[in-house]
């Protein structure tokens, strides 16, 4: 290109700068200094204008412009198409949070909280069949505060009630449980807390639950008992 033709390159570039910003002027200070598809295209059209015809531009330079332009565009619509993923999954996360207001869920641990009336549920899962079973429950200061005789239970989730706590304290249980012959059976231990409702001021939902002041990730529940007594 000749010197002249480069100044009048220039000047079209600078021309089709001023006429993006002046069209764009509602957007924010941002997004106004980014060049879009339609920058591209202004910026290729002057370029193809003021060619000298002796001199043309590159073909494979051309080639490489147009590759970036669609570049750019497919990583635009796969941003947009990423957001509505992520917008539709923290709506249906939300939903399922939702459905669990009211519920009492089951996370690891081995905590007691007991309602206004001192009741409390607990929960565990036993690794085989257990012949007897039975869950002593601790006062903060580690004195025992009840006991709960389960009996004989078969393998998989258990739950159990007691009564004689009182509002406001935490407990901790443990659960003994022993087969036919005598030897211990494994077991998991679950803290259970009644869901009162949903936080969504995070990236992700969480359980706001009775007893606790640390929201719940959904992702800790590991079983819903059901709707709390």
């Amino acid at each position: 290109m000749t010197s002249l033709a480069v100044q009048n390159s220039v000047s079209a570039v600078a021309a089709a700068a001023s006429s993006t910003a002046a069209t764009s002027s509602t957007a924010n200070s941002s997004s106004a200094n980014a060049l879009t598809q339609t920058d591209f295209l202004q910026l290729l059209t002057a370029q193809l204008q003021y060619q000298t015809p002796t001199n043309p531009a590159d073909p494979t330079q051309l080639a490489s412009e147009f590759a970036a332009i669609s570049t750019v565009d497919g990583i635009n619509q796969l941003n947009s198409q990423v957001s509505a993923i992520q917008t539709s999954t923290s709506a249906s996360q939300i939903g399922q949070a939702a459905s669990l207001v009211g519920k009492q869920v089951a996370v690891a641990g081995n905590v007691l909280t007991p309602d206004a009336n001192g009741a409390a549920t607990g929960a565990f899962n036993l690794a085989a069949p257990a012949q007897n079973t039975e869950v002593t429950i601790l006062a903060p200061n580690g004195a025992v505060a009840g006991t709960e005789n389960l009996g004989a239970l078969p393998p998989g989730q258990q739950s159990f009630s007691w009564s004689g706590g009182t509002a406001g304290t935490s407990y901790t249980y443990q659960v003994a449980a022993t087969n036919a012959t005598g030897a211990a059976v494994n077991v998991t231990p679950y803290s259970v807390y009644t869901v009162q409702g949903v936080n969504v001021s995070g990236s992700t939902p969480t359980l706001n639950v009775q007893g606790s002041a640390t929201p719940l990730a959904i992702s800790s529940v590991q079983t819903v008992l059901g709707a709390a007594s």
